[in-house]
């Protein structure tokens, strides 16, 4: 959708890089990853937009694999969720490499696990779990794997079970299925309501220690509209503030989170940069501010 590229300045303008600096880390904006535009351009074969997809993703990869091979922490400014093909390819990458065990967090609206066989809309940025999972175009799948060579044999980047979802409460019927098929371990708003966004984050980090490379996808659609309207794809019932605020809190109190993406803020749909705004201030959170006042026990 036109207004999500616009996503990373307007984070920007919202004080991201000065909120991070505040917090004692050392930020270098390396810039915009450069693409070809947005076509918009209906379905081919299942798929919008792929060749674009693919040459974004590739931009994407090489900028988060120099990020990690630096010992930098990347944070990539959405933009679509599909950049995660390339964002996350590419930690993972490093994860086999370096010996880690990669646990990522993908906190979202939607599980993002369609295939050109079941999506009703072809868009791309509902598919990347799938793609991650090796269910996509060869073309992605490459990307993925951090394969050049076409003819190569490609092995997923990610097994389901190093994915946790989190706020999940909008799934096309067949996807729901080939979710169900493939093992994924969604904490979904039902679930979030019963046993509270404390109980869920215990799940969703059960087993995260200190050989772990903790990836965190967040989708800013994960939020409730109400406190976050500028977004492509907003879906009613999300977390609150406070629920939101504990997820990221919780996710810091690990001390592992290495990588992230920040993805489909979308200013044109914004009030004010209201949506920005908010993000920004999740994202202190993840990286250490704290609301807690007690001495910790």
């Amino acid at each position: 959708m036109r207004g999500a590229s616009l996503g990373p300045d307007a984070l920007r303008v919202a004080g991201l890089p000065d909120a991070l600096a505040r917090l004692g880390l050392s930020v270098q904006d390396a810039g915009n990853v450069q693409g070809p535009p947005n076509p918009c351009h209906p379905p081919q074969d299942g798929y919008r937009h792929l060749a674009e997809c693919v040459a974004w993703n590739r931009g994407v990869y090489q900028q988060v694999a120099e990020a990690l091979a630096a010992r930098d922490i990347p944070m990539v400014l959405g933009g679509d969720h599909s950049v995660a093909v390339g964002s996350i390819g590419a930690v993972a990458q490093h994860c086999r490499a370096t010996g880690q065990h990669l646990r990522v967090i993908w906190l979202d609206a939607h599980a993002d696990f369609n295939t050109s066989d079941i999506t009703p809309s072809g868009n791309l940025h509902g598919m990347p779990v799938a793609i991650l999972c090796g269910h996509g175009p060869r073309e992605l799948l490459a990307v993925a794997a951090g394969v050049m060579d076409r003819d190569a044999d490609l092995s997923p980047a990610l097994a389901a079970e190093q994915i946790r979802q989190v706020g999940v409460r909008s799934v096309d019927p067949l996807e729901r299925r080939f979710v169900h098929a493939a093992g994924l371990e969604v904490f979904d708003m039902r679930h979030l309501d019963e046993v509270g966004m404390r109980h869920v984050m215990q799940q969703a980090l059960l087993g995260v220690d200190e050989h772990t490379h903790l990836h965190v996808s967040f989708d800013v659609d994960f939020l409730d509209p109400d406190i976050a309207p500028g977004v492509g794809t907003p879906v009613r019932g999300g977390p609150t503030y406070r629920e939101a605020q504990l997820c990221m809190e919780m996710l810091a109190d690990t001390g592992r989170v290495a990588s992230m993406d920040i993805v489909e803020l979308n200013p044109a749909r914004d009030i004010q940069n209201r949506t920005a705004e908010l993000v920004v201030d999740l994202v202190e959170s993840l990286f250490g501010k704290s609301t807690l006042m007690r001495r910790r026990s």
